[in-house]
């Protein structure tokens, strides 16, 4: 990319009435410079079958084209016209709740060979229309897809073969699975029952594995489409999304972003946060280092919240901080979903950046101000290209096999401990990278790789971190790390099984506390916070140093939290789930231990720091006020121009940054 792009979703179709030409004027004001168009209108574009209508698509390309404002076409694709389910009803997708009903997005089944071959018919129509407009800049292929927990009967025909390739024999399958227990065991391929009500961890583990192939298929399929007709500067991208929690949580649990990420030449994210007393900058910077770390790269925020539901319309100046800081994670888009607040309909009251009466207000007017320090520091700001020497692992597979055994009382799931983790090390300002458990990089250029609850994870994996921490590497594990292998097979020797040795630690035994502490406050967090919860494991240390030891009657003799040297490197080891305050006390140890600590560690949240280079090879350092007060703090580095103001900082001034503000360093 060469300039910063600053966009937002525009549907003509949806406006109550004709203002195509002022909503560009208004857009123009505000310093947009992209919208993406179509890709939620298939039933106009397509109103019956075979009879296709792009004269919305065309107004607004020739439009935004007129104004030199950018398109991004988006293939409509994931919510299907009437007419489709009404000759085809077999393409909604059956789900274990039963045949689907017509009437949400995203209810069809993505394996279906007829949906396939209507999905074909309209990207081929609408991608060979537009792909010569000189406005269309690239493609989003689908939106924000998943599985949608399609697993109808010609899904289980797929999965049965996709099982057969894979293990090749009954007898590997039904031992690497146990599927002796309950009568379960499969005798030939003819017999295999849907799974859809199993009750077999690894062979309902490797299902879901297998429906995230569904959706990397089918992203790579649609890609494969548009990159026919495409041209050289053209791109194709995603808007991949997260684990939904009322807002952008964790790991998506169906869909591997960083298989489907290879078909794309950009990843794209949607990141949805709190906002007012709540808005902290976790969820912005977690989807951020997530998408980033798909190809390495730059990447798009293909939607994010301007106003967004009522109760998240931001406080004065939230609107500036949240751009910025999609910029300082890397990205090179911030593009609004979307321009205008929908009169009827599911998300009438999801508003965009102007409100129902389609006029300014506040938010849009604080829009402006980005979109002219977007425009005026382009250069300086865009491919930001950020360095990070420590890396959180997170795993599809361990997230699965957790959901199929549960922490006690299910309340702490796979995503809270990771970002239980993360927030601690986004509140130190230790910039991150994500990793997965295929990650091809060497893990070598991280000073620290912090592992997140890998309850499911293969020999080969175990042992590439084993080499990592023996060649001087530091792994910070936490509870139910290595239990089980890639099937979900518990291993049978001592836990925490091949990891065991590297982390000087033993246990064979776990309990759900009660009353449980640490011994002595060994962190200093105070008794309110020197709690166990949930779970913990009584691990003997063979040649680990023990941190924290738990304090109770009959489980006192046992370690809690230990850190062990082998051979060069340092694996700490957290059996249990403790306190936020005493997670990030250990983590806070680690980085010192792994040399990670400095000037912009001794800034803590809400005042924020991400940094990284320009294409002038000058470092830029974004500082962020993530709280309603003023804040100050003596700048550490060398003299710098603050881009914002445009004006020289020296090393050691006191830097004032209002509430919720932010100022941008550039140093040589």
């Amino acid at each position: 990319m060469k300039k910063l792009l600053y966009g937002v979703a525009y549907y003509d179709e949806y406006m109550p009435y004709e203002r195509l030409d002022t909503d560009i004027a208004m857009m123009k004001a505000a310093g947009i410079n992209l919208v993406r168009i179509a890709e939620s209108t298939w039933s106009t574009h397509e109103p019956q079958n075979g009879v296709f209508d792009f004269s919305s698509v065309d107004r607004v390309l020739d439009a935004m084209h007129r104004a030199g404002i950018h398109v991004i076409v988006g293939t409509p694709t994931y919510a299907v016209p009437t007419w489709m389910v009404k000759e085809h009803p077999d393409v909604l997708a059956e789900t274990p709740d039963g045949p689907g009903r017509y009437g949400a997005r995203q209810i069809m089944d993505i394996a279906n060979p007829t949906y396939l071959f209507y999905a074909e018919r309209i990207i081929r129509k609408l991608i060979g229309h537009v792909c010569g407009h000189p406005a269309v800049i690239g493609y989003q292929v689908d939106n924000e897809t998943k599985h949608y927990r399609t697993s109808g009967p010609n899904v289980q025909h797929r999965f049965v073969k996709y099982v057969k390739d894979k293990f090749g024999t009954v007898e590997r399958l039904n031992r690497e699975f146990g599927l002796d227990y309950w009568s379960n065991r499969i005798n030939s391929w003819e017999d295999f029952p849907s799974v859809v009500g199993t009750i077999n961890g690894s062979l309902g583990a490797e299902f879901a594995r297998f429906q995230r192939q569904l959706v990397t298929e089918f992203l790579a399929w649609q890609a494969s489409i548009v990159n026919e007709y495409k041209r050289p500067d053209q791109f194709v991208t995603h808007n991949f999304d997260f684990e939904w929690r009322g807002y952008s949580f964790g790991v998506q649990p169906d869909v591997d972003h960083f298989e489907a990420a290879k078909a794309l030449d950009i990843a794209g994210v949607d990141i949805y946060h709190p906002s007012q007393d709540e808005l902290t900058g976790k969820e912005i910077s977690f989807g951020g280092d997530s998408t980033r770390s798909l190809k390495g790269t730059n990447y798009f925020v293909l939607e994010t919240q301007a106003q967004a539901f009522p109760h998240w319309t931001p406080y004065p100046g939230q609107l500036r901080l949240q751009a910025f800081s999609h910029l300082a994670s890397g990205a090179n888009m911030v593009e609004y979903w979307h321009w205008h607040s929908i009169h009827n309909s599911f998300e009438t009251y999801w508003k965009g950046l102007l409100s129902h009466d389609l006029g300014t207000n506040p938010t849009y007017e604080e829009a402006a101000t980005i979109g002219r320090d977007f425009a005026r520091l382009s250069p300086k700001l865009v491919n930001l290209k950020k360095m990070c020497r420590a890396a959180v692992l997170v795993s599809n597979e361990a997230l699965t096999a957790l959901e199929w055994f549960p922490l006690p009382g299910g309340s702490v799931r796979y995503n809270d401990i990771v970002r239980l983790l993360y927030d601690r090390l986004y509140e130190m300002n230790v910039g991150c990278d994500i990793l997965h458990p295929g990650s091809s990089g060497s893990f070598a250029q991280y000073d620290l790789i912090v592992v997140p609850a890998l309850y499911a994870a293969s020999d080969e994996l175990l042992e590439r971190l084993n080499r990592y921490v023996e060649n001087g590497g530091h792994v910070v594990y936490t509870f139910k790390s290595g239990f089980a292998d890639e099937h979900v097979k518990v291993r049978t020797g001592v836990q925490p099984g091949l990891i065991g040795e590297a982390c000087g630690v033993r246990y064979s035994q776990f309990v759900e506390p009660k009353s449980v502490s640490l011994k002595g406050d060994p962190f200093g967090v105070g008794a309110e916070l020197n709690g166990v919860s949930v779970w913990m494991e009584l691990l003997t240390p063979t040649t680990a140093e023990v941190l924290a030891w738990y304090d109770h009657p009959h489980w006192g003799a046992y370690a809690a939290i230990t850190e062990n040297r082998y051979g060069k490197g340092t694996a700490t080891y957290i059996g249990c789930l403790p306190s936020a305050a005493v997670i990030g006390k250990v983590l806070e140890r680690a980085c010192k231990t792994a040399g990670l600590w400095g000037a912009d560690q001794e800034l803590r949240f809400p005042l924020i720091v991400k940094s990284g280079t320009n294409e002038r090879g000058k470092t830029v350092r974004y500082y962020f006020n993530y709280s309603d007060e003023p804040r100050s703090f003596d700048y550490p580095h060398e003299d710098g121009l603050e881009l914002l103001a445009d004006r020289p900082v020296r090393s050691g001034e006191r830097i004032e940054l209002d509430r919720w503000g932010v100022a941008i360093i550039e140093t040589a």
